[in-house]
């Protein structure tokens, strides 16, 4: 990137953030002192009760997002709330589970604290083409040049997760994949003090613990956790983890019309990579060298493989309800991320490492340092008799992310001479904006996003280029591109209605597909980033507490994505891979969902108490059918990877008066492949896995808990790497207590 553009990015970001701030000082300076809410007692103290206000406190217990909610508008889009308060305690990470309500969510399991989410056959490889937050604020390793989610905040710390599908999520970023909001707990304002203690212990020497302190004092209301994980893993050897992670958030004048919101995270974990595994009906099953998953599925390939991520944030937002028709919600953040990974060489797709290579290894160091402020502004106005409701807003964000390679002399080396070096910046200013138009039982939504993006990527060393003379690379791109979304709505009844929406996404390129860092790598001259239109309707209700459902019809046309393709090398018998773009790919389907709460149905039609004397029976069921084929470019005719036929979710909870719950739950998912190009060591059989966990509340202050996770103890796997078969955890264990005062 020219000096001119950096000076101009900064500049702007600069007083960007210098201008809002004031502005908000100002305002804050302005506002008399007020009081904050006296303890009001709402619920029993184990819940933990949340009262503070902010833009995301309507949709609490509510299956979808309201329409308009502070800042944001959510008619016509398609979207699901997914409370964590519902079922039994979530421990362990386990999202087969934290998503067991949620159709098109695809989970590649990882039994690493790593996470895998894919959406309607989109990649799931760390949840990178999915814009995911942390209450409204991007947690990627960066938005566009790296955008995997490696960081996740602990399921415990956290109240719901609000989901976008698709291209309902224009106003969040332009990736295909929706966005995946996490929210957590507020602090709590019937009490000065709070305090919960967690401790969990389980199979193959797990235990984690989560303590956490919350409430009120004057205008001032805090939550605060510490949350620490440790496990041998299921493997072998070397698949250990050690996780610490913690948080404080601090609100004042949490219940007025004006409020700030200090947020920091720190977060460092270490775990070990056990390696793939094959089969011994796979090309390399004969090899000597060969980890066979049908011979033994806790077998390791990899014993020396590590990987390591430390993170801090900090961030602070000021939101102001200038009336009940204006609001404005402005933040600002910070994140520096630390990635370090070492890895043996010499290995192959499921076997041991083996020939000379694999006395050295290969130790990546990347580093994040993003900084960015935002603001959104909604505001309620009126046209006529119809009332309508306008929200925009825009984005100064930049990255640096210098990367490093190097080559140890041994198989566990710490360090070595440099291979690779690259430094790479990214400013990005997107202007966003929509519009609500009423019209009696009509809402339409229509919505502009503009993508303003520089990205600038310099290598500074690259030992193998240097050898043969070839010059270094320098990419230096500037890419502007428009982005349209329509959302529409009709009101059949109260709290049913039918809506439709379409969209377009946008996918940049990545750093490590503008300039590759790894040997044997190529990258097509024309390379194109990926564009795609969205369209989906649909059907949702929620006409009473004890019942909701939404089932829609979709439809995803991705062009020019981009993917890896086996080409001759200029050696005799020499194969490279080409970065390029691998064709057109259509996503077709429908997705169905239900819940229902038969007992409290009973009492409804009836007038009997039979919830309140013996308990509420919730029935849920979910599926997505999915019909997902390249229609050209290298791959025409062919699945994309991790696009199963169809994926469904089913189970039970019961629940006795908010003191005692047990859910039972299923996922079942059809066929698919671990690669585009289907080659059969990729395809990963259909599996099904059900899993019993419980909760019981025997004291005012304890509460205990247990699960038996993969209760048929089904085989199986839900993820391949290029490394081989990642085996899913067998049956296992847990059981805690939570101590609440």
């Amino acid at each position: 990137m020219s000096s001119k553009w950096r000076k101009f990015g900064r500049h702007m970001a600069a007083s960007a953030q210098r201008l809002l701030m004031t502005a908000a000082t100002v305002s804050f300076a302005l506002d008399a002192p007020l009081q904050a809410e006296s303890g009001e007692a709402t619920t029993r103290a184990p819940e933990v009760l949340i009262e503070a206000t902010s833009e995301y406190e309507e949709s609490r217990d509510q299956p979808f997002l309201q329409p308009v909610e502070g800042t944001r508008i959510n008619s016509g889009k398609k979207s699901a709330v997914i409370n964590l308060n519902e079922p039994p305690k979530i421990v362990n990470h386990n999202y087969r589970q934290a998503l067991a309500m949620t159709p098109g969510l695809v989970l590649a399991e990882d039994p690493t604290p790593l996470l895998s989410i894919g959406y309607r056959g989109l990649n799931p490889y760390r949840t990178q083409f999915t814009q995911v937050l942390k209450d409204g604020i991007p947690i990627t390793m960066d938005m566009f040049g790296y955008p995997e989610a490696y960081y996740t905040p602990p399921l415990e710390a956290i109240e719901r997760i609000e989901f976008l599908h698709g291209g309902a999520a224009l106003m969040y970023g332009p990736q295909p994949g929706g966005s995946l909001n996490y929210l957590t707990y507020n602090p709590r304002t019937d009490r000065e003090l709070a305090t919960r203690s967690q401790h969990v212990f389980g199979s193959d020497n797990l235990y984690s613990t989560y303590d956490a302190l919350t409430g009120t004092a004057d205008r001032f209301g805090y939550y605060t956790y510490f949350y620490h994980r440790e496990t041998d893993g299921f493997r072998q050897a070397n698949s250990d983890q050690d996780l610490f992670s913690g948080s404080m958030k601090v609100v004042m004048d949490g219940d007025t019309d004006s409020r700030w919101i200090f947020s920091g995270d720190g977060y460092s974990e270490e775990h070990g990579e056990a390696g793939g595994q094959t089969l011994s009906t796979n090309p390399n099953g004969s090899d000597p060298n060969a980890v066979l998953y049908d011979v033994d599925r806790d077998a390791t390939s990899r014993f020396n493989d590590r990987f390591r991520l430390q993170r801090g944030f900090t961030g602070l937002a000021w939101e102001k309800d200038f009336s009940e028709d204006t609001e404005l919600r402005v933040q600002n953040w910070g994140k520096y991320y630390h990635r370090l990974s070492r890895r043996q060489l010499g290995g192959g797709f499921g076997t041991l490492p083996s020939g000379p290579a694999a006395e050295h290894n290969q130790i990546q160091v990347q580093k994040f340092y993003n900084e960015a402020t935002e603001s959104r502004l909604r505001h309620d106005w009126s046209w006529g008799e119809t009332s309508n409701t306008f929200a925009g807003g825009l984005t100064f964000y930049h990255t640096d992310s210098p990367i490093t390679n190097k080559i140890g002399a041994t198989p566990n080396a710490t360090n070595g001479p440099v291979q690779n070096k690259t430094v790479r910046e990214i400013y990005y200013t997107p202007i966003f904006a929509e519009n609500l138009f009423r019209y009696g039982h009509w809402s339409i939504t229509p919505g502009v996003r503009f993508e303003n993006l520089w990205q600038n990527i310099d290598e500074k060393v690259n030992v193998a280029k240097t050898a043969v003379g070839e010059p270094l690379a320098h990419e230096d791109q500037y890419n502007f591109v428009p982005l349209l979304g329509l959302g529409v709505e009709y009101e059949l009844r109260p709290n049913v209605a039918a809506y439709g929406n379409v969209s377009q996404s946008y996918r940049p390129k990545l750093f490590t597909e503008e300039v590759p860092t790894e040997p044997l790598v190529i990258v097509s001259g024309d390379l194109k980033e990926g564009q795609s239109w969205q369209y989906e309707v649909g059907w949702r209700g929620n006409p009473a507490p004890y019942l909701n459902w939404d089932t829609s019809l979709f439809l995803i046309d991705f062009s020019d994505q981009i993917g890896a393709v086996s080409v001759p090398g200029p050696l005799p018998g020499q194969m490279l891979v080409s970065i390029e773009n691998v064709g057109r790919a259509i996503h077709k389907g429908a997705e169905v969902a239900a819940q229902l709460d038969i007992v409290a149905a009973q009492d409804a039609l009836r007038g009997t108490d039979y919830a309140q004397r013996w308990g509420g029976l919730t029935l849920y069921a979910n599926a997505m059918f999915l019909n997902a084929e390249f229609v050209s470019g290298p791959q025409d005719g062919k699945t994309p990877q991790y696009a199963p036929d169809y994926l469904v979710r089913a189970g039970a909870i019961y629940h006795w008066q908010d003191r005692a719950k047990v859910a039972l739950g299923g996922t079942y998912v059809d066929n698919e492949y671990g690669d585009d190009n289907n080659s059969q060591p990729f395809f990963i059989p259909s599996y099904g896995v059900c899993d019993l966990t419980m909760e019981a509340e025997v004291h005012d202050h304890v509460t205990v808990f247990a699960g038996i996770n993969n209760l048929l103890d089904q085989a199986y796997y839900a993820r391949i790497r290029a490394e081989g078969i990642d085996p899913a955890y067998e049956r296992n264990f847990y059981g805690g207590v939570s101590l609440t005062f």
